[in-house]
């Protein structure tokens, strides 16, 4: 089944501490049916002192589950994703605006 939701793309968060917030996905993890995008659900994690590395806090991440995830049109509103056939060739849409991603 192909991804509604892949690497790069755009979304806003639907629900949870980081309802609203908006940022790139930078990981996505469809075995477990979370992905982790730039600056949502940050964690502090402490990080030993290696040779090559400072030692501290260190602001980190975490996996975001994809339902409260949603893709962002070009009028930076939340939409569904819906597939089509274009020629002989699959393509992600837009459900709100109806553009090809």
């Amino acid at each position: 089944m192909a991804a509604k939701l892949k690497k790069g793309d755009k979304v806003v968060v639907l629900a949870g501490k980081d309802k609203g917030k908006q940022g790139e996905i930078t990981a996505v993890f469809p075995q477990v049916n979370k992905a982790v995008v730039d600056g949502v659900n940050i964690a502090i994690r402490h990080q030993r002192q290696t040779q090559t590395t400072q030692g501290g806090r260190v602001s980190k991440a975490m996996p975001i589950d994809l339902s409260n995830l949603a893709l962002m049109d070009k009028n930076g509103k939340a939409t569904r994703v819906g597939f089509r056939m274009e020629g002989d060739q699959k393509v992600r849409f837009a459900k709100t605006t109806g553009d090809a991603i």
